[in-house]
């Protein structure tokens, strides 16, 4: 199970990485679909930093579970939005939600210390 994590991070931080980036260096693209959903541009930066947070967090040790909640998360946030709001195809988003399930099951023996719970 060591290499499919290291194979699903390093997908989902380049994903997220890529997303993030492009959605905090105001890519225009990033800037109208923002615009359609109707939060504002502070949103676009908050859902970047997220993004950027959590790819971050699938590298500290011990910490792999809260980077992959926290990118999961926020794909059911994607896939409502696609679904409710922005219309075109809500499927890269539940792909990129299923990896980051994928990494939760794969680490869920550091949720129990996550929670306090050791």
């Amino acid at each position: 199970m060591k290499y499919v994590s290291l194979g699903l991070r390093i997908l989902l931080s380049a994903a997220f990485l890529g997303a993030g980036g492009a959605k905090l260096a105001g890519v225009d693209m990033m800037v109208a679909t923002f615009d359609a959903i109707g939060f504002g541009q502070g949103f676009r930066y908050l859902t970047g930093g997220i993004e950027i947070v959590g790819a971050a967090l699938l590298w500290f040790p011990n910490r792999q579970v809260v980077g992959a909640a926290i990118l999961g998360g926020t794909m059911v946030g994607a896939v409502l939005t696609h679904l409710l709001i922005l219309g075109p195809s809500a499927v890269p988003a539940i792909v990129l939600g299923l990896l980051c399930s994928a990494v939760l099951y794969i680490h869920k023996g550091q949720i129990p210390a996550i929670l306090g719970r050791s």
